[in-house]
């Protein structure tokens, strides 16, 4: 006579037991890199396929990773329009509202906050450093520092608020969403 064991299955073993009689759904496989999806009669290439993969990916950025990618865009722009014009204007300024919406995008549901708050600092920062001193020394320095915030407010204000719009969107988007759960 067999004796079986007294012991339940673990259930997260694998094997069909009398309490999961179906197997486990097999993995969908990855398509070649070249191949086309056809969805809704439309052809998508692989450039295509790639785009709507980083549409669906999740946000990553840290409260403080998102600082530093505002930053560092910030002073990118503030670099390059210093080049061109040889103070930070125009481009400086789309250049951080750009750096300031896409932060808002990628940052991490539990850091949502540190979108619109590091901004400004950001913002500060750049100019700090791209500000021009026409040949003062610090104290020109901190003249061109204080004109910049003073003639790039609306830039300042314009990327802080947008990033807080969409921080504010995604928070109620996030809540909704844990609440149907």
């Amino acid at each position: 006579m067999e004796q079986h064991s007294a012991r339940t299955p673990h259930k997260n073993s694998g094997a069909p037991t009398a309490a999961s009689p179906l197997p486990r759904p097999a993995r969908p496989q990855r398509r070649p890199q070249g191949a086309t999806a056809v969805r809704g009669g439309l052809p998508r290439g692989p450039l295509l396929l790639r785009a709507a993969r980083l549409r669906r990916t999740e946000p990553r950025l840290t409260g403080l990773g998102t600082g530093v990618f505002i930053t560092l865009a910030a002073l990118a722009g503030g670099a390059a329009d210093s080049l061109i014009t040889g103070e930070p204007g125009t481009l400086f300024g789309v250049v951080f509202l750009l750096a300031c919406l896409a932060a808002g995008l990628f940052v991490r549901p539990y850091d949502l906050s540190a979108a619109p708050v590091s901004a400004p600092i950001a913002f500060t920062i750049a100019l700090a450093v791209t500000a021009d001193g026409e040949g003062g020394g610090f104290t020109g320095h901190v003249m061109g520092l204080l004109t910049g915030l003073a003639t790039l407010t609306g830039w300042l204000y314009g990327g802080t608020v947008g990033a807080a719009v969409i921080a504010a969107a995604r928070k109620v988007a996030y809540v909704m969403r844990e609440r149907r759960r």
